[in-house]
């Protein structure tokens, strides 16, 4: 995937942050079950970093696209819960980069 579009760098993040999210469980245990803090706060900050820049992109090119208000609060509201981001990615953003797809074919073509 090529990280020339606003679409394609938000699936981008969409990833990473579901990533992230999910690396935190190891090192919540690791805090927790074995007093070592500093992976933690290693996986916290990243996590806590590609956080701020999912929700920002969303917002960006929910304003670029005139989004309504449903389906940016689920994109917003994915990067809560684990796994949500990745749904989020195949049930939203493909389809929607699908979409911009058949636009530029079609531009193409003319």
């Amino acid at each position: 995937m090529k990280l020339n579009t606003v679409l394609n760098q938000l699936r981008a993040l969409a990833i990473l942050e579901g990533i992230s999210y999910l690396l935190l469980i190891p090192t919540v245990i690791l805090k927790y079950g074995y007093e070592m803090g500093l992976p933690n706060k290693i996986v916290g900050s990243i996590h806590g970093l590609l956080f701020v820049l999912y929700s920002i992109w969303v917002i960006y090119y929910a304003l670029k696209k005139k989004w309504n208000l449903m389906k940016t609060l689920i994109c917003l509201a994915a990067s809560l819960f684990p796994f949500a981001t990745f749904i989020v990615d195949q049930k939203i953003l493909k389809i929607e980069a699908e979409g911009e797809l058949k636009i530029a074919m079609s531009k193409d073509a003319e």
